[in-house]
């Protein structure tokens, strides 16, 4: 019998078994696969094909339609990884595979623990650059999809991380920040709970991921004094991690790593970066680069300056290299008449709109405006000054692309 859950979605999720990853490793299996990929498996189709291949494949139907859609949703994360076998909850906190050889590239030549596995991604990223690498997870089923993913080449073992089975490797885990009813925000109810795990680690080298959005004054409180890394790609923060003292760089504590670029930050460089009035281009920094705290450092760097101190956007009359800035062709207070005469008078039809540090909401603002013309521009929205002083602010902008 094929079990089933519903996901905080309500969709159904098929809950695999020891004896499906057998049989979808199997000869058999991996024929069937083939012949089920053969069909669209589309909103409009699945009902049909799953009506269809039901006549040849009785109760294996689900696992192997359940198999064919996760491995077409994994292509854009996990390119290598067309023959895997997943579950949906492993494939939606599995790290896409640019990120996972980034770390890997910082443990070369290092003996490396994965001590929450799960289906292998991070395995397959560090056999590539560690010295010797081991798995393990407490999960049976995912053990087994590891196996098959990964060949034989990488010894694993069935453990919990809270108890390591190994003494002098660098600890990696992933604790599950995902349940049935969504995500879970509060670290210490992480599977396994953050406070426990750094308990456990202690003083030997590990890395833990983290939700890109964790508390990290709440980090520290648990005991932690190493590096957080802030890591993004294609435009979005995909992850914190943290490394422990012994893995990070000297006196480094905050780091953004933008994957687009190649380009790292860290709290360790310079952050004389002043305020002035916005000059000719107006930068939204990198969301790692925010959300690592290092935003006058990035603009030191860079000979930015903040158009208010307490607000991210940075300023400058040259734009660095294979950024997307705004080029200011206007400012204007921030009432929804001023703006919108401005953008008439302009002949802007289509408008993007960011905003920081206000209270607006681009999809509400966008349609009183009441646009009309053949322009498209960028509106930047944002406050400047402090407390009673403070204004609503708008920039018509050209985007550099």
């Amino acid at each position: 019998m094929v079990l089933q859950r519903h996901d905080h979605r309500g969709q159904a999720v098929v809950e695999f078994t020891l004896d499906d990853v057998r049989y979808l490793g199997s000869d058999e299996g991996r024929q069937a696969l083939g012949q089920v990929a053969g069909h669209t498996l589309s909103r409009a189709t699945l009902i049909s094909d799953i009506a269809s291949l039901r006549k040849v494949f009785g109760d294996r139907v689900a696992v192997l339609v359940e198999t064919v859609t996760l491995r077409r949703r994994a292509v854009a994360k996990l390119p290598e990884a067309a023959d895997w076998l997943f579950t949906d909850a492993a494939l939606q906190q599995a790290t896409a595979a640019a990120v996972a050889a980034h770390r890997a590239r910082r443990l070369t030549d290092r003996t490396v623990h994965d001590a929450t596995c799960s289906i292998g991604t991070e395995l397959a990223a560090l056999r590539d650059s560690a010295r010797t690498v081991v798995g393990s997870d407490v999960d049976a089923v995912r053990l087994a999809m590891a196996r098959h993913n990964l060949g034989p080449g990488i010894g694993l073992c069935r453990a919990d991380a809270l108890r390591p089975v190994t003494s002098d490797a660098v600890m990696v885990v992933d604790p599950a920040r995902r349940d049935s009813s969504g995500r879970r925000f509060d670290p210490r109810a992480y599977v396994p709970p953050l406070d426990d795990l750094l308990a456990v680690l202690g003083r030997r080298d590990h890395v833990v991921k983290c939700a890109p959005g964790i508390d990290f004054t709440a980090v520290e409180a648990m005991g932690f004094d190493g590096e957080v890394e802030v890591t993004s790609m294609g435009g979005s923060v995909r992850e914190a991690c943290l490394w422990s003292r012994g893995l990070s760089g000297t006196g480094v504590r905050r780091r953004a790593t933008l994957l687009d670029t190649g380009e790292q930050i860290t709290d360790t460089e310079p952050d004389d970066c002043g305020v002035a009035p916005a000059g000719r281009w107006l930068v939204d920094p990198d969301g790692a680069v925010v959300r690592a705290g290092l935003v006058r450092h990035y603009g030191a760097r860079h000979g930015l300056w903040q158009i208010d101190p307490d607000i991210a956007y940075l300023s400058g009359d040259q734009l660095p290299d294979g950024v997307r800035g705004f080029e200011v062709l206007e400012q204007v207070p921030m009432h929804e008449r001023h703006l919108r005469q401005a953008l008439s008078a302009r002949r802007v039809g289509a408008v993007e709109i960011l905003v920081r540090g206000v209270d607006v909401d681009p999809d509400v603002l966008r349609p009183r405006l009441r646009l009309r013309g053949p322009e498209r521009t960028s509106v930047v929205i944002t406050r400047l000054g402090a407390k009673a002083a403070s204004r609503a602010t708008a920039f018509i902008c050209r985007p550099s692309r």
